[in-house]
């Protein structure tokens, strides 16, 4: 090849490599300007811009590496399935403050409740109810229908009361522990969902209408219990859209005082969160409703709930106790009185549970 001829080359190369370099950078510029412009007019600002398959190339190219995406299976949060009771419907957990929410969590599992990471599994220090996530190594992942409860110390009772919420005092002497702690109850949070069936208020004492907050106790296995002789009932052909709680937690004063107490035990189970009366109400009339199906609304209505309560406890002796139906008497229909008090009790009533 002579000089010239040399010559020639070199600058033919020169330009063929620049008119690739302008064309590359031509399309950067064009894919950018079609991403940038709305399709079909002005797309809403909560979503985001469909990626084109020429931009999945450019970031492929040029953007950093995608980050791997960790996940945790159910297998791997099986230790919390406890919380959840026999019937896998509770949604909450409450526990005093600071005290460890599970024992059995994996090694090097971790609670995130309330955006801060609880490596021991413990709850918050302030009462409240918190959402729970769990973190495990580079993986987090939110615990759908199932919250911490923050409870408030028995010890900050005061003369009988916590702030303006009148209590009482539980019997001394007596063969039952009184309450480690109470829910706070608030306008905010009274329908927060305790399980599928129950919210808070379903369970609060009936009375002190305007005085807020008000303090609860209410315990999980009455909540299990509930809501597996709602599935029972189900399995015996009863069609159950929505259950009354009659009667839920009771403070002591009220308990001795409040409302119709005829029939109430000095000990009712209602005071320690373990006890409720209920009967089905799919109408909404107040009423039990006729389970039967015999025309009539009475006493053995209540039979039938209570024969489904039996067949639960037969199932699950770690949620033995109470059982008593009531007839319908003193301005309410019948019921049936349900707990977990730990031995067998059974009876027929016609108080007020």
């Amino acid at each position: 090849m002579t000089g010239r001829q040399e010559l020639i080359f070199h600058w033919v190369a020169v330009v063929v490599v620049m008119l690739y370099v302008t064309a590359w950078i031509g399309a950067l510029v064009e894919l950018r300007r079609i991403q940038s412009e709305p399709v079909f007019g002005a797309m809403p600002a909560h979503m985001p811009p469909a990626e084109s398959p020429s931009s999945n190339i450019t970031s492929q190219i040029f953007g950093p590496p995608a980050p791997p995406t960790p996940f945790l299976t159910d297998a791997m949060l099986s230790f919390l399935h406890p919380l959840r009771g026999e019937s896998g419907e509770v949604r909450f957990a409450p526990v005093l403050p600071g005290e460890t929410v599970v024992d059995n969590a994996p090694s090097g599992a971790s609670a995130v409740i309330a955006d801060e990471v609880r490596p021991d599994f413990a709850s918050p220090e302030k009462a409240g109810i918190y959402d729970l996530a769990v973190a495990l190594n580079a993986m987090r992942k939110p615990i759908e229908d199932l919250s911490i409860i923050t409870l408030v110390p028995i010890a900050q009772k005061r003369g009988g009361r916590i702030g303006s919420y009148i209590v009482g005092n539980w019997p001394g002497n007596s063969r039952y522990a009184q309450p480690a702690g109470f829910i706070e109850v608030t306008p905010q949070n009274r329908d927060f969902q305790v399980s599928e069936h129950f919210r808070l208020r379903d369970f609060l004492t009936k009375d002190q209408p305007n005085v807020w907050p008000k303090y609860l106790v209410l315990q999980p296995k009455l909540i299990d219990k509930l809501e597996l002789t709602i599935q029972e009932l189900e399995r015996m052909g009863v069609d159950v859209d929505h259950v009354q709680v009659m009667s839920g937690f009771r403070t002591p004063r009220y308990n001795h005082s409040g409302g119709n107490t005829a029939g109430r035990a000095n000990l009712s189970r209602h005071m320690y969160g373990d006890a409720a009366d209920i009967f089905v109400d799919n109408d909404r009339n107040g009423i039990e409703d006729d389970l039967n199906h015999d025309g009539r609304i009475d006493s053995r209505d209540a039979d039938v709930v209570g024969s489904a309560a039996e067949r639960v406890e037969r199932q699950h002796r770690s949620l033995v106790g109470g059982i008593g139906v009531y007839s319908p008497c003193c301005g309410h229909g019948p019921f049936t009185h349900i707990d977990v008090r730990g031995f067998r009790a059974r009876w027929r009533g016609t108080g007020n549970g």
